[in-house]
């Protein structure tokens, strides 16, 4: 891919926002604020914005030596802009983040419109993907049915028991690749009120670039960790290795596997209920294995995606040639990704090429220049990739996002239909924002329109110009 000089310009842009926060450091953290926001990633950013904006003083801490969360884009290990964590933002049309990467200047593309099936060494003839997507049908609607009834089951059991060839596919495409989980492990109930996605775009300078572009303006201090946040009575504040920090509200936006684990303790302790929410949303696996293959070995569009019909859990989803350059990535998720990331980086690229040997020829994994891996379940602020309830789970979405007192959760997890996006987790940040807002006094509460007929919301309005989209762009009923 050839970047041009406003591309250049644009990510160099983002570093050097990057560089200017990470000298502010923990020793330079303010010691007083109206709203203290845990966490430098989408929620967090959001929040801070909305906070700002309101002309309340806030201060943002983050664990982490960088701004994003799990929106992380490298710009060093290859040519190119890698995205290691999220990479695509859906319905860019509606989307909040999509509207301000443009205002940002930052350059989009879409998505490609199609996407091929691997069977063996070749593609799937158009009676094959036919049968695939008819069969992927009839999956969708059985956990659509499932999730209408009493009782909560997983996904796995809503399947119809003939799936036949393409039964572990299914399990790849509506399960790990979309959830970072296997449909055994997920609610039928979560998993279907989650929007169907029907166009996405992605960011040339990458996600985690924007992010830190957006961040701009924020106090934010790095390499700061929340030790202990204290959330009631008149001592409302957070301490760090840098000192207190005294505020009216904290709005957490930390990972439901970093709140259930305990790093961060809270005076007084988070009642059972909130922390038995944080368990039962959990963070699946997913996590990204980047080749730098020159000279398009694998016959593959810019940004072309690609899936096997497989037979087991052992497979992943291809991205060849993101932005125009020769850089693929393999993605492993679910229990599969999660074994072979805890076996390290040499076990990844092994598989990575052993995957493509099979489905291309030696060839094709021979050209293999450079590699870089993600470990995301390792990543000790974050210790996974998104949010996806288990059997029973779903209502702790809405139990997550409860105040308490002066305390406030946002993040991906408490959004009730967009967990595992960006941009449920920005709203789920302007969303504590308000809330804290409304705490002290900053912002009035809403009032209660009268009785009307309400137009259905913009995450359930269906388009009948085009066919819904999974996680990586196969169409939905």
């Amino acid at each position: 891919m050839t970047m041009t000089r406003r591309d250049v310009l644009l990510a160099f842009a983002a570093l050097a926002a990057g560089a200017e926060y990470r000298s502010a450091g923990a020793a330079s953290a303010p010691r007083a604020a109206d709203v203290v926001v845990i966490g430098a990633g989408a929620a967090g950013i959001a929040a801070a914005r909305r906070i700002q904006a309101a002309n309340r003083k806030v201060v943002v801490v983050e664990a982490a030596e960088r701004i994003g969360g799990r929106c992380h884009t490298d710009l060093t290990t290859f040519d190119t802009p890698f995205d290691r964590g999220a990479r695509w933002l859906f319905e860019p049309d509606t989307n909040s983040v999509a509207r301000l990467a443009r205002g940002a200047g930052t350059a989009v593309f879409p998505a490609p419109p199609g996407q091929k099936i691997r069977i063996g060494r070749r593609n799937a003839r158009a009676g094959e993907t036919e049968r695939f997507l008819a069969t992927l049908v009839r999956a969708r609607r059985a956990i659509a049915d499932a999730a209408r009834g009493r009782a909560d089951l997983s996904c796995a059991a809503a399947m119809p028991g003939d799936l036949d060839v393409w039964a572990a596919t299914i399990d790849f495409v509506l399960g790990a690749s979309a959830t970072g989980k296997d449909l055994k492990d997920l609610s039928a109930m979560d998993r279907a009120r989650a929007p169907q996605r029907r166009a996405a775009i992605g960011c040339k300078q990458g996600l985690g670039a924007l992010l830190t572009t957006l961040s701009q303006g924020l106090p934010i201090s790095l390499s700061t960790p929340a030790a202990r946040i204290i959330w009631t009575g008149r001592d409302v504040g957070v301490e760090t290795p840098a000192g207190r920090i005294g505020a009216r509200a904290v709005i957490v936006t930390v990972s439901t596997n970093v709140l259930a684990s305990g790093d961060i303790r809270f005076t007084p302790d988070l009642p059972k209920r909130q922390l038995d929410a944080a368990a039962k949303l959990s963070l699946g696996s997913y996590d990204r294995i980047a080749l730098w293959l020159p000279g398009n070995p694998l016959g593959l569009g810019h940004n072309e995606t690609m899936i096997e019909q497989s037979s087991d859990r052992t497979t992943a989803l291809l991205t060849a040639n993101a932005n125009g350059s020769s850089l693929c990535t393999v993605d492993i998720a679910g229990s599969f990704g999660r074994d072979l990331s805890a076996q390290g980086e040499a076990a990844m690229l092994a598989f990575a090429t052993e995957w493509l040997t099979k489905l291309f020829g030696s060839d094709a994994a021979a050209t293999i220049k450079r590699s870089a891996v993600t470990r995301w379940n390792a990543a000790p602020h974050v210790l996974g990739a998104m949010s996806a309830a288990e059997v029973g789970g779903q209502p702790s979405r809405k139990i997550l996002v409860e105040p308490l007192g002066s305390l406030f959760f946002a993040g991906e997890a408490t959004h009730e239909t967009l967990w595992g996006s960006v941009d449920g987790a920005w709203e789920s940040g302007e969303r504590a924002a308000d809330a804290a807002l409304r705490k002290i006094g900053a912002l009035r509460e809403p009032e209660q329109p009268a009785a009307a007929t309400r137009k259905p919301s913009r995450h359930h309005r269906r388009s009948p110009s085009r066919h819904p989209r999974d996680a990586f762009g196969f169409p939905q009923p």
